[in-house]
């Protein structure tokens, strides 16, 4: 028989719940019910109120335990859900679905309890106990199905043994890429060095290569211009030289010119 859905109001707990904590808590859920329902019977007989005070404090720690269960319960189980098959998932909701009943049950359980405590009536007494077995059977149910899960869809087995080895290799992985991070960084930055190094040089060569080649420049340019100053200067001096020769021998010719004689007027001869 199916039982109706129900979903307990999430909480959000303080701490970290460790993964396979489930198992031993479920010891306690299973056993301390068993317990009081044993010495509830014995009470019946004895009817001392210690033991009735003894049932309802291991009562309290029941509750106790059946929630933590619930809550280890739900840890573990979102651990071992991707691993399962269909079947095993399937089973696995069932398992949650009754544990949500037994942590409601087992507040009703110290409920009536309280009830039968101050309502000392056999009626009382018996619809307690009433109570407690249903309680105590559906408690063995959720242990057997548990076992179930574990033993024959391997919940919590093998997909722990996944996840170890998993995480083992992605440690591996994780430190052998730091290594190679670091190294790559190191390697990187002896080259980004060496570059800064080789830059530095060529610039301090062109820049002294340029500073010679620029004062070669000015040196040949002077050179050039003094040469030219001293060949403009020569030219000058020549062309001075053969101005005076050739004025030295325009002025005597001209002279000459001068000095030769005019003809001798002819006097007009009249004919008649």
């Amino acid at each position: 028989m199916e039982l109706p859905a129900l979903k307990l109001p999430a909480i959000e707990l303080p701490f970290d719940i460790p993964t396979l904590m489930h198992p031993p808590v479920d010891h306690f859920a299973i056993a301390i019910p068993i317990l009081v329902l044993i010495i509830e019977i014995i009470n019946l007989v004895a009817k001392k109120r210690a033991i009735g005070v003894l049932s309802f404090v291991l009562l309290a720690l029941g509750a106790v335990a059946v929630v933590a269960a619930y809550f280890t319960g739900l840890h573990d189980g979102k651990e071992a859900f991707d691993a399962l098959t269909q079947a095993g998932q399937a089973e696995l909701k069932e398992h949650k679905l009754l544990g949500s009943y037994l942590v409601i049950a087992s507040v009703v359980v110290l409920f009536f309890k309280l009830l039968s405590a101050m309502i000392k009536r056999g009626m009382m007494k018996a619809l307690f106990l009433l109570v407690l077995v249903v309680f105590v059977a559906g408690i063995l149910k959720q242990g057997k199905d548990g076992g179930e899960l574990v033993y024959e869809h391997g919940a919590n087995v093998e997909r722990v043994t996944d996840l170890d080895s998993e995480l083992f290799d992605a440690k591996e992985e994780l430190d052998e890429l730091k290594e190679e991070m670091k190294s790559t960084s190191e390697k990187a930055a002896e080259e980004v060095e060496t570059v800064k190094e080789a830059v530095s040089k060529a610039v301090d060569t062109a820049t002294k290569k340029t500073s010679e080649a620029v004062e070669s420049v000015k040196e040949s340019t002077a050179e050039a211009a003094k040469t030219v100053e001293e060949k403009s200067s020569e030219l000058m001096d020549a062309a001075k030289e053969k101005a005076a020769e050739v004025k030295e021998q325009i002025v005597p010719e001209t002279s000459e010119i001068e000095k030769v004689p005019q003809a001798e007027e002819q006097p007009d001869v009249a004919t008649h």
